[in-house]
């Protein structure tokens, strides 16, 4: 898979720039090496919080940092991992999924009951920050568990289209600083309008690459 460096050339060259990055860390002495050591951390991480992309979805058993028993608190308190870009869903340590299974249809109406699978597992929470400046979570659940979207910077982990979306996002963050003017905001627009095709397509195949969503069963079978 391309390296972040490929990813940096692939994204000047889009904008017709003939430079070469050879590295982002230091940068590689180049105007060009300085923007996208700037500009391409900004682009990943904007990109990885747009979607639940698979190769970036993770789920962890939670640090408890404190328990409430005050009313109208959050019951307990967890240390949110330092990776974390967006936050999905706090689970029951039990959970499978964000679904507990099948939902149940009575005629042509679900009917959800305490103990039924298919009625969603998440439950409330709070991301805050806590008085020191750290990333808190705030839930009434023990034993949490976190689904979040974390920050990859393996680029081997990316899919095709996720790195086809990401050059064309690099390259709008580029376009201004490096072309300037009204060309510069032309391009910045053309690189703008094929990053959504890409996105739509990365979009698009990743959502395939799983189902979350719960089966469907008749009443009169569960009752069998």
């Amino acid at each position: 898979m391309p390296s972040e460096v490929d990813i940096c050339n692939t994204s000047l060259a889009y904008l017709g720039d003939p430079a070469t990055v050879t590295a982002l860390v230091p940068p590689s002495g180049s105007a060009q090496a300085a923007m996208c050591a700037r500009f391409y951390p900004m682009a990943r991480n904007a990109l990885l919080e747009m979607h639940t992309w698979s190769f970036a979805t993770k789920r962890v058993s939670l640090p408890l940092l404190s328990e409430s028993n005050q009313p109208n608190q959050w019951s307990y308190t967890y240390q949110c991992p330092p990776d974390a870009l967006n936050l999905l869903a706090i689970l029951d340590p039990n959970a499978t999924d964000d679904y507990a299974g099948a939902l149940v249809l009575y005629g042509s109406y679900p009917s959800r009951y305490s103990g039924e699978v298919g009625i969603p597992n998440t439950v409330p929470f709070s991301n805050e920050i806590d008085a020191n400046g750290n990333q808190i979570i705030l839930t009434n659940m023990q034993y949490a568990e976190l689904r979040y979207t974390a920050e990859v910077t393996d680029t081997t982990t990316f899919s095709p289209l996720f790195i086809e979306a990401l050059t064309w996002l690099l390259a709008s963050k580029m376009a201004g600083p490096l072309i300037k003017g009204s060309e510069g905001r032309n391009a910045t627009q053309s690189c703008l309008q094929q990053f959504q095709r890409a996105f739509g397509a990365a979009i698009e195949s990743d959502s395939n690459q799983r189902n979350i969503k719960p089966p469907i069963t008749t009443g009169w079978i569960v009752n069998r």
